[in-house]
C-alpha cells in the first residue's frame, strides 16, 4: 500500500463523514416547505417543533442513511462474491419475493374487507406489511438457494436467482390481475419510500447493520482471494461453499431489512461500491465499510432531493436514485468507450 492510495482513502473516508453530517442537518431542516435552515429554526421553535422534528424528519433522515448502508454493503458484498461489478443486492430474489409478500398481504386484507396501504397508520398492519416483505425477500433467497443446490457454484446462483425474480414478480403481477385492489400498493412499494421510517424502523435498520456488517468485514480477506479465483482461493484453505453460504445469508439479510422496511430502492446499492472503487481503490476490508457509507449517503441525498424539489409534494426516493444511479452509469460507460 503507498502514501497515495492511503491519501484517497482517507480522503474519501473524511468527504463521507462531513457529506453525511451535513446531510444529516439538511434532512432536519427538509419539511413541506422545501429545504433551509430558517426552516428547521421556525419549525423547532413552533408548538409542534419536537413532533416534527424529533419524531418525524429525525427518524426519516437517520433511516434513510442506515436503508443506504444496508444496500451498499450488499452490493459491496455481491460484487465481490460474483466477481461481478455490475452485481446487484436483488440478484438472488430478494426483490421479487419482498414484492409477492407484500402484494399478497395487500390483497388478503383487501379480500377481507378492510383494505390497507403502505401509508397506513395502523400498527399492527405495518407490521404485518413489514413482515410479509422481509419473509418474501427471504423465501426468494432461499428458492434461489435450492434451485442452485446450494451456492457452491457463482455462475448456477446468479442464474437461478434470474430465474427465480422472474417466476415471483409473474406471480405477483397474477395475483394483482386478480386483486387489483393490490395494484396501488405494489406500485408504492416499487417505487420506494423513506417516508414511512419511523424510530422502530431505525432500530430494526440498526440491528440489521449491526449483524451484517461485522461478519462481510471478517470475511472481508475470503472475498479478496476470490478475486484471484475459485481454485486460487482453494488452494489458499478456504472452505468456499460456507465461505459463500455465510455471505449469501448477509446479502439476504441486509436487502431483505432494508426492502421490508423503505421498498425497493433502485441502484444505490449498485452504484455506491463504483463510487467507492473509483475514488479509492483497495481491499474489501476497506470497501466493504466505504461502501456501507456511501450507500447511506447516496440514499440520504435522495431523500432530501426528494423532499424539497416540488415541495410540498414528494417525489419517490426511489425515482431520484434510478435517475442519479442510472444517468451515472450512462455517463460512466460513455466515458469509457470515448477513452
Amino acid at each position: 500500500m503507498n502514501a497515495t492510495d492511503v491519501q484517497r482513502r482517507r480522503r474519501l473516508a473524511i468527504g463521507l463523514v462531513l457529506a453525511t453530517l451535513l446531510l444529516l442537518l439538511a434532512g432536519l431542516a427538509a419539511g413541506s416547505e422545501g429545504w433551509s435552515l430558517a426552516n428547521l429554526i421556525r419549525t423547532w421553535a413552533g408548538p409542534d417543533g419536537a413532533l416534527i422534528v424529533g419524531q418525524i424528519r429525525a427518524p426519516r433522515t437517520l433511516g434513510a442513511w442506515l436503508t443506504g448502508a444496508l444496500l451498499g454493503l450488499a452490493g459491496a458484498t455481491a460484487q465481490g462474491l460474483f466477481r461481478n461489478p455490475l452485481a446487484d443486492p436483488y440478484l438472488l430474489g430478494s426483490a421479487s419475493g419482498a414484492s409477492l409478500g407484500v402484494v399478497l398481504m395487500l390483497a388478503a386484507s383487501a379480500l377481507g374487507g378492510h383494505a390497507i396501504g403502505l401509508a397506513t397508520a395502523d400498527t399492527l398492519a405495518r407490521i404485518g406489511l413489514v413482515g410479509a416483505a422481509f419473509g418474501g425477500a427471504l423465501l426468494g433467497v432461499l428458492l434461489t438457494l435450492t434451485l442452485a443446490r446450494g451456492a457452491q457454484q457463482t455462475t448456477r446462483l446468479l442464474l437461478a436467482g434470474v430465474v427465480v425474480g422472474v417466476m415471483l414478480a409473474a406471480a405477483s403481477d397474477l395475483v394483482t390481475s386478480a386483486v387489483p385492489e393490490a395494484l396501488r400498493g405494489k406500485q408504492a412499494f416499487l417505487l420506494g419510500s423513506t417516508g414511512y421510517l419511523g424510530w422502530g424502523s431505525c432500530a430494526a435498520l440498526a440491528i440489521g447493520l449491526g449483524l451484517t456488517l461485522p461478519p462481510s468485514w471478517r470475511l472481508a480477506r475470503a472475498l479478496d482471494a476470490l478475486t484471484l479465483g475459485a481454485e486460487t482461493a482453494t488452494s489458499l484453505g478456504l472452505a468456499l461453499p460456507r465461505v459463500r453460504i455465510a455471505l449469501v445469508a448477509a446479502i439476504a439479510l441486509a436487502t431483505g431489512l432494508a426492502v421490508s422496511q423503505a421498498g425497493l430502492i433502485a441502484f444505490v446499492g449498485l452504484v455506491a461500491p463504483h463510487l467507492v472503487r473509483r475514488f479509492a481503490p483497495a481491499r474489501h476490508g476497506f470497501a466493504l465499510i466505504a461502501s456501507a457509507a456511501a450507500g447511506g449517503t447516496l440514499l440520504l441525498l435522495a431523500d432530501v432531493l426528494a423532499r424539497s424539489l416540488i415541495a410540498p409534494k414528494e417525489v419517490p426516493v426511489g425515482v431520484l436514485t434510478a435517475l442519479l444511479g442510472g444517468g451515472y452509469l450512462v455517463w460512466l460507460l460513455h466515458r469509457r468507450r470515448v477513452a
